[in-house]
């Protein structure tokens, strides 16, 4: 495969960015944070009233402290050492921790929606208010657009089996229910927790300081930010290039099904290396906001990249959770159908999403070789 290079043009044609435009970057994303966490606590307070609010201001938080994050990864050499070394961990804390109650809850609506549409059943409750905010880009349940979706054996049922598959979807999708809401719920509480300790205000302290002072260091501000951003580009291309493009060239790899509802609750093993790279190109997204500001110019690309792969891991996420749900003890058989059949959809969306990636990919490679 050619290397593709993901910005052919260079959309600054003025002079190098140095760390002065780090320091200006992580400024306005720490303002963004403490702007978003006012909001927060204003509107967290009275949920029943401002609930879309609410869900923005943490969608607004989690955004700031990804990119903070981000930064800190890719220009760390221009950052006092000791100083960004102990905040990047509290900041992917603080991210992980936000992030939960509303992945369950979007993962929740995915795998509802995906019972109904495989059985023709009743539509089952959906919590679309709940995730108003969450995962937007992968909680939609639609095929990716150019790309096969799970037509394959999940919904080309039997009449037989179309029967059992409905008989069952019903609690299939009450069991869904019952062990996301919980879960959401456990991982609402751990957040309000979070919000309120010791630890988030130290995070929030420093993250104040950052909005006024950013600790470079003494030669950041003649050092040409661009082969930190290149390098970030080169982990990316470097990864996808060990991706197994090959596999998903094909929209169904019955290989990704060996290891479904074996008895290891392990995550899949296939999965991995396709979610580096999905935080890889954020990485890259950062540093080329970094570089060109966020109002510079969008890379197209890079943005139906980065929809593949949320659709692909919220699909393994949803899938792991229909795999869950179908070992829980004394289920009846039809359930356990249902969840099987419900496994083996949305590992044809990751499938899916694999391919609306590569189909992708090597279209870069070819139109920049």
């Amino acid at each position: 495969m050619a290397q593709q290079h993901l910005d052919p043009t260079d959309p600054t044609a003025g002079p190098s960015p140095t760390g002065d435009a780090l320091a200006g970057y992580l400024r306005a994303q720490a303002t963004e944070f403490l702007r978003a966490l006012r909001q927060h606590r204003e509107t967290g307070v009275a949920a029943s009233n401002g609930r879309e609010e609410t869900v923005d201001a943490a969608r607004a938080l989690r955004r700031s402290v990804r990119r903070v994050s981000g930064s800190l990864h890719t220009f760390r050499p221009l950052l006092e050492t000791d100083w960004s070394e102990t905040l990047r961990p509290e900041l992917a804390w603080l991210s992980g921790t936000l992030s939960m109650e509303h992945a369950y809850a979007a993962r929740l609506e995915r795998l509802l929606l995906a019972l109904h549409r495989l059985s023709g059943a009743t539509v089952f409750p959906v919590q679309s208010a709940a995730v108003v905010g969450g995962r937007s880009a992968g909680a939609d349940p639609v095929p990716l657009k150019g790309a096969p979706g799970p037509a394959g054996p999940p919904t080309a049922t039997p009449a037989a089996d179309r029967g059992n598959l409905t008989v069952g979807a019903a609690k299939a999708g009450a069991l869904l229910e019952r062990q996301l809401t919980l879960a959401r719920t456990r991982a609402h509480s751990t957040a309000l927790q979070a919000l309120g300790s010791s630890r988030f205000h130290a995070v929030a302290d420093k993250i104040a300081v950052l909005a006024s002072e950013v600790p470079l260091t003494t030669t950041a501000t003649t050092t040409d930010l661009r082969p930190l951003a290149t390098a970030a580009e080169e982990r990316l291309k470097d990864a996808v290039t060990a991706l197994p493009l090959v596999t998903a060239g094909s929209p169904y790899n019955a290989e990704a099904l060996i290891h479904g509802l074996s008895p290891d609750p392990a995550p899949h093993p296939q999965d991995a290396p396709w979610h580096q790279v999905r935080l890889l190109l954020r990485l890259h997204r950062y540093a080329r906001e970094t570089l060109y500001g966020t109002d510079g110019p969008i890379d197209v690309r890079l943005l139906t990249a980065g929809q593949a792969l949320d659709r692909h891991r919220d699909a393994s996420e949803a899938s792991a959770a229909a795999a869950s749900a179908a070992r829980t003890p004394r289920i009846a058989p039809a359930t356990a159908y249902a969840l099987g059949v419900l496994h083996a959809d949305q590992r044809h969306e990751v499938e899916a999403a694999r391919f609306a990636f590569q189909q992708s990919w090597q279209r870069q490679a070819v139109s920049t070789s």
